[in-house]
């Protein structure tokens, strides 16, 4: 059944290629093509989501470089940038008052040597920290006290992790093994790591996104930031790189088509991907990466920004802009998934926002909040919130 289905999605992707305007089909799916351009449509990013500007604890003990890493009802978790991997971990509240810090770095059989992802149960009182290096996942109450360790899949290593429900966690397999074909998102217990669920998305051949170049005796690799995994309506947005659909994963673990992308990836030299970014009830948001990288130069990826408008059944290219700002400052539509609440976050350096109040760049709350700090404070948080 599942292999009739799967027929019936590449007809239609054929059948409905040569469209200019892209619909939603009776299987209620968004068909995108990669290679086209589309007409560009500017937003403002107040006019579909809410905002809200955090600003954080400036005490000592809580100075940080202002990487969000997971936000609940209760906490903002944050730590410094990965290149730093000094292993502190900093929890704040919603208001962004510092509540404390833990640190578990080192060798030990309780401690991690990296910080991957994180992913945090306020309801069971417990944090789960993701270390791809040593494949385990660290358990530890809110107050950094060892719980237990998950080992990571055999084979596999994890390098997203997300709370799917009370039992289990969904991770992201980001170890992509052209030559060995295999699933690239567990259900994964939150008690004892067992695998409870593999989901299976169907595709003909495993294709990495990431650029592998040797240079005599050197190896040069690189891989674009990309999310495949997206919180959506209480359901996931999972994308496979090697499939041509992306899919809505349900909580009773069904899979169903949520947007099909043609041409199909196993036939483009060098492929090019379609991830998703923020969705929202009428926006959805995408971008396309071409995998290409010149190390010479380190430059690459060349990418479009893609926007289905539920409303008026259309892609566009697309620019969104921050209408506290005065000067037209776009929004970045494909940072880190949240949750349902929050679709995503991103950083604002105090600095930043010292200089853009000197020259009138600022407006509303932002312009506020910079009247209130200095050059060396700690990042200001923008929360991107869907509109209640």
């Amino acid at each position: 059944m599942k292999q009739k289905k799967s027929i019936l999605v590449i007809i239609l992707v054929v059948v409905m290629a040569g469209c200019e305007r892209a619909k939603l089909s009776t299987e209620d799916f968004i068909i995108v093509d990669v290679t086209k351009n589309y007409p560009k449509k500017e937003l403002i990013l107040q006019d579909f989501m809410d905002v809200e500007y955090i600003v954080l604890d400036n005490a000592d003990e809580f100075i940080t470089q202002g990487n969000v890493r997971v936000i609940g009802k209760n906490f903002i978790i944050v730590t410094n940038l990965l290149r730093t991997n000094d292993g502190d971990i900093l929890f704040f509240d919603r208001t962004g008052k510092g509540l404390r810090k833990i640190n578990r770095l080192g060798q030990g059989g309780q401690e991690y040597t990296y910080i991957t992802g994180i992913a945090l149960d306020e309801e069971n009182n417990e944090i789960f920290i993701n270390d791809h290096y040593i494949k385990r996942i660290l358990v530890y109450d809110l107050d950094g006290t060892f719980k237990r360790s998950l080992r990571h899949k055999e084979g596999v290593s994890y390098v997203n992790i997300y709370c799917f429900d009370k039992e289990n966690l969904l991770c992201q397999d980001q170890d992509y093994d052209v030559d060995n074909r295999r699933n690239s998102f567990f259900i994964v217990s939150k008690q004892n790591g067992n695998i409870n669920k593999e989901v299976e998305i169907p595709f003909k051949k495993k294709i990495s996104t990431t650029v592998i170049v040797q240079d005599g005796d050197m190896i040069n690799s690189i891989t674009p930031q990309d999310i495949l995994i997206r919180p959506f309506q209480n359901t996931w947005i999972l994308m496979e790189p090697s499939s041509d659909t992306l899919f809505q994963y349900l909580p009773d673990h069904s899979l169903h088509p949520f947007i099909v992308r043609t041409p199909s990836v196993q036939s483009m030299d060098p492929a090019v991907f379609l991830f998703p970014g923020i969705l929202t009830d009428r926006y959805y948001f995408m971008q396309t990466i071409k995998k290409e990288f010149d190390f010479s130069t380190m430059s690459g990826f060349s990418s479009s920004d893609l926007m289905f408008d539920m409303q008026e059944q259309t892609i566009f290219d697309f620019q969104v802009f921050n209408d506290d700002y005065t000067n037209k400052k776009t929004v970045n539509m494909f940072r880190d998934a949240v949750n349902v609440e929050i679709a995503t976050w991103q950083r604002i350096n105090a600095y930043q926002l010292v200089d853009a109040l000197e020259k009138g760049e600022l407006k509303g709350r932002l312009k506020e909040i910079a009247a209130t700090l200095d050059a060396e404070d700690n990042p200001v948080i923008m929360l991107i919130k869907h509109k209640k």
